[in-house]
Formats: C-alpha cells, structure tokens, sequence
C-alpha cells in the first residue's frame, strides 16, 4: 500500500521537477535598511528594530540586528512610516519620518547608554495588538492573550472575528461553512464533531497565532470554498537554553486542569525545542429536540404527534500533547527541519454520560408514549505527526535571490469507541440495551516542493507540487440485548474504508510597478477517491481533474488609499466522515448517519477592498456556489430523525466586511469587526423546495489595556444576528469574556485570571422546518468558564535573528 502511494507521487514529482527547472520567482517591493550602533561607535547586535506606521506608531514588522549590527525591512507598501530600535541597557532611538516608495538606506541609529542602573518600565505603544488585518487575512496574536489562558484552541476561535461554531460543531467564517483546517500548514482531514474535538484537545497555550485567511494564493490547498484557517504553534527561538511553563485551573459547572512545559536549547546553528501539555477537563452539555410530525390534507399541513425530548451528557478529556523537533543550519543557505508531535491519552480514558428522558403526544396533546435512556461512552484516539523538511537558498541572480522549500509529512490517528445505551419505557415493556463498538485508523501521506526565483526586479514566479493520500478504515459494531438474549444489529453495524490521493501543481506570477502590485495564480489538482462500505455495491469513486485559477491586484493610489481586488475559484470535498453510511446513535430516536452519493462544492469568489490610512478596511465579497454542502435534520419515520449532510442546488452569498482598530489612548488598543452579509439557497430535501435567503450580521470588538506596573486587561465581545443556514434557522446569540493580567519577577511569570461568556448568551437556538416535519433544538455547552493561571519563563531573552526573520518573512510577503 505505501509503495503504491509513492508510485502515485510520481507525476506529482515530475511535475515539479518540471516547474523548478522551467521557472525562475522572487519579489522585489520597497526594501528599508540600516544599521544600530552604540555612542561609543560599535554596533549593537539583537538590538529590537521596529517599523511603525508614521501616523499612530502602529507596529508594522519586527527584526532583529545581526552581528553587525545592520537590519533589513523587505516587501513593504507604500506610505509613511517610522523605525525605532532598542536594547537593555540602552535608551530607544527613533527616526525621522520617510515614505515609500523612495527611501531605500536610513542613517545609523544611534543609542544612548541609559542613565538608568536598573530596568524601569516603559510603556510601549506599539504593541503587537491581538488582532491584525492583512490584505488577504485576519491574524488572531494568540500568543500572551489573557482570554486564551487556560483554555482550548475551539474555544479561541470560537471568539476570533467572522468565526461561529454551529450546533454540530460546524465552523463558519463570515457566515461561510466550508473551510480548510490547518495546523502548521499541514491539513486535518476532519469536520464537524472530529475536528471539534481535536480542537478541543489542543489547548490555547500551545498556540502562537491563527490565521482567517479569505482569500489564499495558489500555493495553498484549493480545499475549502471559505477560505482557511491556519493554526500556528509555538515555537522558542531563544538563544542558549531556554524553558517555559504554565499551570491553570478553571472552573465552569466542572473543573479543567491544564498544565504545560516547554524548553529550546539554541546554539550555533542548531536548536532543539521540545513541549508537553497534560490536560484534565470535565464539562457538559445539553440537547432539548421538539419534534411535530404533519401530513398534507387538502394541501394543508395538519399535526399528527409531537415528540419532546431532553438530553443530558457530561464528559471528561484527558490527555498528553508532546512535540519534540529540531533545526539545523547545514550552511549559511541550507537548513534541516523535523517536528514529531504526538498526542497520548492516559487512563483513565476519557469518556463521558447522558441521560434522555422522551415524551411522545398525539395531536391533541395526549401522551401516547415515553421512556428514558442512559448511555456511556469511553474513548481512546492516540495520534502521531511527523514532518520533515529542508529550506536552501540559491546564489542571487541579477534579478534577484531563488529559494526551494521541500517537506515530507506523515500522520496517523487510531480511535476506538466503546457506546452503550440503555432504554427503559413503560411498565410491562423490556428494557434493550444498545451496545456499540467504533474501530477507526486514519493516515496521511504527504509530500511538497515550492520554488521561488525571480524574473526580474519587479516580477517573481513561484511554483511547486504536492501529492497527499488519505486512507482511512472504520469498523463499527452494533448489538442488541433484549432480556438476555443478544444479536448483531446488520441496519446499524458497518465497516467503511476510503482512500484519497490528490496530486496538485501551482504557478503564481507576481509583478509589481510603481503603485501597482498584480499577482495571477492557476493551480490544478487531480482527485481519485474510492469508498468501500460493507455492502460492496455501494462502493463509489470519484476521479476528476479541475483547474483552479485566482487573481489579485492591489493599486496603492496614496498613503491614505489602498485598493484591492481579487478573483478566485475554490473547492469543499466532502471528508470521509461525511461520505461514511455509518449510523452514530445519538438516542434511541436521533441518529446521524453520512452520505455515500455526496459531491463536491465549487465555488466562484470575488472580493473587492478599500484600506483607509493603512488602517481602517472595507471589503465586498460575493460567491456562487454549485453543490453547496449543508447538514440536515430530515424525518425517516414518524417517531426517528436522521441528521446527515447532503447537497443543495446553489448558493448566493454577498457580505461586507468592515475593520476598525483604534487606539483611543496610548494604554488602549481597540480592535472592532463586522460582517454583514446575505446567503440565498436553493436546493430540496423530504419534498420540501427550499428557495430562501435571509440577512443576517456579526460584530466583534476586542479591547487591550495597558495599565501600568505590570498590569493589564482583555475585554472581548461578539454579537450574532439571528441567520440561516440551509434548511436551519439559528436565533441571535453571543459572548462576553474578561481578564486582567499582572507581570511578575521582572517579567518573568504572568499571573491572569479570565473569564468567559460571562452573561450565559452562548446558548444555540434553531428551527429546522420541512413540508411534513419541524424541529426546534436548544443546545447549551459548559461555556461559563473562571480560569487562573501562572505562567513563567526561563532563560536566554535574545533570540536569533537569522531564524527569526526567516519566520516572519513568509508570512508578511503574503500580507503585502
């Protein structure tokens, strides 16, 4: 089978190799320089160089000076801007304003020695805020946020702007479903309740940032029709020997502990870094369904029953996250990278109960049936990834310098499930006792090259492939036990394997002229799937090519204009879980179950942008979406409901998206979005023709304060308007958190005590309604959550330079 996949990988290689010979890529923008020195006269190495915005010294980029003390700005737009450089021991040195495009090498900046015999806090304007927006994408700073302490990387997002979790833990952005996770730039093949709890198990303390990316180049996967979400980790850049650590505890209904350890030993051109995270969570959740059940009398719906039913479950996680990798400078233009990270689940395994009490009633309201059920579940999913990969610069050209980036992935996650349900009902009647038992293993292979050289001054080609396969095996197991007597359950035992190859190539040309930058990208992707159920004549296979091109312009017609525009064709593949027929049991009555016939969306995106000042955004989007995936809730009899996914006829999506960041005072930082937006569906399901489209809006605003001695604060707040989606109809929910924050032992530790959705608003309601069925559904989560942490840090405060900038750079260059 493995030998198969790299047999599979070999078009893709070629493809590549063909690219990296043909082309020549890289950019050239406005590039700043300079150099840092003492009074004394010698330079001033690892000196914090800072460009700010000339207008309201907001920070645009950080570096580092090397040895020499010389530093480098590149890929800058035009406008006013500022530099400012530091050191311990020395005061802070500004320069004069300059403006781009024009200024090219800036005078020495010259530091003072401080008067000062010990360190005094200063208060420093320029902060990295907590939220950035950037031509293409949103930037949610993570790292040292106060709401993040303690709690889960679900729950951050949860929080970031444009981003909702539905009730089947669907993400969405900008009132968008179909979006592409990733962890490091690498994919997760999951959805709904998988990806969810893989988020859940990931704690915020791990992160660094994460990235709302709407509208992605070509080197990006075309997976994900609104757009991706780039989850960013940690990782210590440090010189010497370095360690970090952090404990929380928090308390919603439930406790949840959560304690990690990190460290990097750096020294030449070699670091070693290593993190591990143990986590104990229990928490709850409630699911009230109301059910009524219709039949078509002279074209008119009349009510046959009601069913009411109230869910209880409460759960608990616990889990260890390692993550051990290293760097290595083979040259001054070649570096070596892997990463393992691993996620162990000790025991007691986690697991978790719910209680159902079901009440059924005719159309006058009598009851005609009850009962009552309690279900367990105990789960296992250990998970390894491994990731290496290699970064060599070429001798510069004439045009300009050429870099090969390559990376090799491989991961593997096992899950087994143990499910029982037990069903009680009326006097006389026996109790049944569900039993279920989930085997599933899950790999990844992938591999990818990228090559960037450059045309010219001002023109850059970029391109590479990647091939990736998807195997998948699922093996569940269902029995009934009826007074004594057990036997297999064929309508819900299954066993479902599925595997995915897809083998892409990418070209992204990039020219800029004066106030004009222009970038035009085509990627295509070959697919070959294959599902094979238990029942092998329900096998399917998808095998198809599709091309997917994008374009962007941005045109800077002052330093107070910016316009942008972009154009771009995406695409959601059904995951594994969606396409895989197996029937989860919710309750004896509520089941969910995947869809073998399931397609691919498409989608048309355009996007139109205006920044004000460098600062202040609007954006109009528009999509066209054919085959639009949404989940269901549709009747299968008159007392059972299936939820699943299936797909409509086509989507209309329209949203403005404004951005404002505001600093009232030099202690207050503002960060404010809205999205107002506009989604029509067409498509049926259960005899119900849906043609409807609402409006619908969310906003967000996050407040930073810096107080002083050590003190800080975190304010956030999301509102969403009541909205559609699909065949459901959500009602208007949001969150308030809170924190303050106090720098302790020279800061060294942090102290935070946070809390979040403090006004209990977060509960979802939504209406599902069909010609012969409607459902109404109240799901509450355990979301109430007082956490305190300590976290601390130990060791060297320089960091690398050469590595650092190397970090940083890729992911600007994009933003510009």
């Amino acid at each position: 089978m493995k030998t198969n996949f790299y047999l599979r990988c070999l078009p893709g290689l070629s493809l590549a190799a063909t690219v990296l010979l043909a082309a020549p890529a890289a950019q050239a923008q406005s590039t700043v320089t300079g150099a840092v020195r003492s009074a004394a006269g010698p330079a001033i190495d690892f000196a914090t160089v800072t460009l700010h915005r000339a207008q309201d010294s907001v920070v645009v980029k950080s570096e580092f000076s090397d040895a020499t003390g010389a530093y480098r700005f590149e890929q800058l737009a035009a406008g006013r801007y500022r530099v400012s450089a530091s050191q311990v021991g020395f005061g802070r040195q500004w320069s004069a304003v300059f403006e781009l495009p024009g200024a090219a090498a800036l005078s020495a900046l010259v530091l003072p020695v401080s008067q000062a015999t010990q360190l005094k806090e200063v208060q420093v304007v320029g902060q990295k805020p907590l939220y950035e927006r950037l031509s293409d994408r949103t930037v949610v700073n993570v790292e040292g946020s106060t709401l993040a302490t303690g709690n889960t990387t679900l729950d951050v997002l949860s929080r970031a702007p444009g981003v909702s979790v539905d009730g089947n833990y669907n993400l969405a952005l900008r009132g968008r479903t179909g979006l592409l996770v990733l962890i490091d730039g690498k994919r997760q093949p999951m959805t709904g309740s998988e990806l969810a709890d893989y988020l859940r198990a990931l704690p915020a303390d791990q992160l660094k940032s994460i990235e709302l990316i709407t509208n992605p180049p070509a080197k990006y996967d075309a997976q994900g029709s609104a757009g991706i979400i780039d989850i960013k980790l940690k990782k210590d850049q440090r010189q010497g020997a370095n360690g970090s650590g952090s404990l929380s505890y928090g308390r919603g209904h439930y406790g949840r502990f959560t304690g990690n350890l990190s460290g990097n030993y750096r020294q030449g051109g070699l670091n070693l870094f290593a993190s591990t995270t143990y986590a104990r969570r229990e928490y709850f959740n409630v699911r009230n369904t109301l059910r009524s059940y219709y039949e078509t009398r002279d074209g008119q719906p009349v009510l046959l029953s009601r069913a009411d039913q109230r869910n209880d479950n409460t759960g608990q996680d616990h889990f260890v996250v390692y993550r051990l990798g290293a760097d290595y400078e083979l040259s001054k233009n070649t570096t070596v990278g892997g990463v393992v990270t691993g996620f162990a689940v000790p025991k007691p395994h986690p697991g978790g109960t719910s209680s159902n009490v079901s009440t059924f009633y005719d159309s006058l309201g009598r009851v005609t049936d009850y009962y009552t059920a309690r279900g367990t579940g105990l789960g296992y999913n250990p998970n390894i990834t491994a990731n290496f990969n290699l970064r060599h610069a070429f001798a510069n050209t004439a045009a300009g310098k050429r870099e090969l980036t390559t990376d090799a992935d491989y991961a593997y996650y096992y899950t087994n499930r143990l499910q029982t349900l037990t069903t009680f009902g009326r006097p006389g009647r026996p109790e049944t006792l569900l039993s279920g038992d989930q085997t599933g293993t899950l790999s990844i292979q992938a591999i990818k090259a990228d090559y960037l050289q450059a045309l010219s001054a001002k023109t850059t080609l970029e391109a590479g492939a990647k091939t990736s396969r998807v195997y998948s095996d699922n093996d569940l197991q269902f029995t009934n036990t009826v007074e004594g007597i057990t036997t297999v359950d064929a309508g819900r035992s299954n066993r479902f394997r599925y595997d995915e190859v897809i083998s892409a190539g990418y070209l992204t040309l990039s020219h800029n002229r004066e106030k004009l930058n222009l970038q035009l990208g085509l990627r295509g992707e070959q697919t070959h799937a294959k599902g094979v159920p238990l029942d092998e004549t329900q096998t399917f296979r998808r095998d198809y090519f599709q091309l997917f091109p994008n374009a962007s312009v941005k045109y800077t017609a002052s330093p107070q204009h910016e316009w942008t525009a972009a154009l771009s064709r995406r695409i959601n593949r059904p995951s594994y879980r969606q396409l895989n027929p197996f029937r989860f049991v919710i309750d004896p009555t509520t089941s969910f179950s995947g869809t073998p016939e399931l397609l691919p969306e498409t989608s048309y995106n355009l996007e139109l942008g205006h920044t004000f000042k460098q600062k202040f955004t609007a954006a109009f989007s528009y999509s066209l979406t054919d085959n639009p995936i949404t989940d269901v809730a549709a009747p299968e009899s008159t007392t059972s409901t299936v939820s699943r996914y299936v797909n409509l006829d086509r989507q209309h999506y329209a949203a403005l998206t404004l951005t404002a960041p505001l600093n009232p005072t030099k202690w207050w930082q503002v960060y404010n979005n809205a999205v107002f937006f506009y989604i029509h569906y067409q498509g049926e399901l259960s005899g119900t023709s849906l043609s409807r489209g609402q409006g619908a809006f969310n906003v967000s605003s996050n407040s930073t304060f810096v107080l002083g001695q050590g003190w800080g604060a975190e304010l956030n707040a999301n509102y969403y308007s009541p909205q559609r989606v699909g065949f459901f109809v959500f009602r208007d929910f949001g969150q308030l958190g809170l924190g303050v924050k106090k720098d302790l032992w020279d800061k060294k530790a942090t102290l935070k005590l946070a809390a979040t959705d403090v006004l209990m608003t977060s509960p979802l309601h939504a209406l599902s309604r069909y010609a012969n069925y409607e459902e109404r559904l109240y799901l509450r989560r355990d979301s109430r959550v007082l956490t305190l942490s300590l976290n601390w840090r130990l060791g060297n405060d320089k960091i690398n330079g050469t590595n650092r900038r190397r970090g940083a750079e890729d992911e600007m260059r994009r933003a510009q």
